[in-house]
């Protein structure tokens, strides 16, 4: 069974998402403002936070941004009206995962959601890479013990990147690495990279994320300087 929140206060949507999940065998419990829903997802596990952007009291990037601030690295997926690039970059510059507009398939919901919830799972794993280390179990990345700043989605780009290691990775294997065969417009891969790499810099400019013409992706380590 997979545990979520659905964070809607358009409580006709809601009760249909909240039917459909229950056909799928995926337990949902609803908050219909953000203050409710930082509240129980405080007190509560989730396999995965689905956020309506505009909710009265707190919309859903400040929910999103308020867990990422806590070290809470649950997988969030916003649903909202609006898709212009500008609104899906503050998502995901929060720490969103996914993007979803509205109208939507339910089916399309419910596929994103398994997808997220099966991230956590897997064997306890240690990455590294010239004191860059990725704990895949605890979901935690450093720098010779700086922590990045990563949103889940960056961890499952990094992870990808350093199994690699020294060979790059193309575009659609990172696309089927984080979203799978349910795959969102083009432009999500290339803002979970800005970060990625702006999470990197801010710790180190020894390791960068290049990206190969027409190729794709990969880790860089650079000689220290003396």
């Amino acid at each position: 069974m997979i545990n979520v929140i659905l964070v809607e206060d358009d409580l006709a949507l809601a009760g249909n998402i909240i039917d459909y999940f229950e056909l799928e065998n995926i337990i949902c419990d609803h908050a219909a403002n953000g203050v409710a829903a930082l509240n129980l997802i405080r007190d509560n596990h989730y396999q995965v936070i689905i956020l309506d952007l505009n909710l009265p009291r707190m919309d859903g990037l400040q929910i999103c941004q308020a867990l990422r601030d806590e070290g809470d690295d649950t997988s969030v997926i916003m649903l909202t009206a609006r898709d212009q690039l500008e609104d899906k970059l503050a998502g995901f510059a929060t720490g969103c995962d996914d993007y979803l507009v509205k109208p939507f398939a339910m089916m399309e919901l419910v596929v994103r959601v398994k997808t997220l919830a099966k991230r956590k799972s897997g064997e306890i794993k240690r990455l590294e890479l010239a004191g860059l280390c990725l704990d895949i179990d605890g979901r935690d990345a450093t720098y010779h013990g700086s922590r990045l700043k990563l949103s889940p989605t960056g961890m499952v780009i990094l992870e990808t990147l350093l199994r690699a290691h020294p060979n790059l990775v193309t575009r659609q294997v990172l696309l089927q690495a984080i979203w799978g065969d349910e795959q969102p417009d083009s432009n999500a891969l290339k803002v979970h990279i800005h970060h990625l790499r702006k999470a990197l810099a801010a710790c180190t400019a020894h390791i960068t994320l290049d990206a190969i013409p027409r190729q794709g992706f990969k880790l860089h380590c650079h000689e220290e300087k003396v």
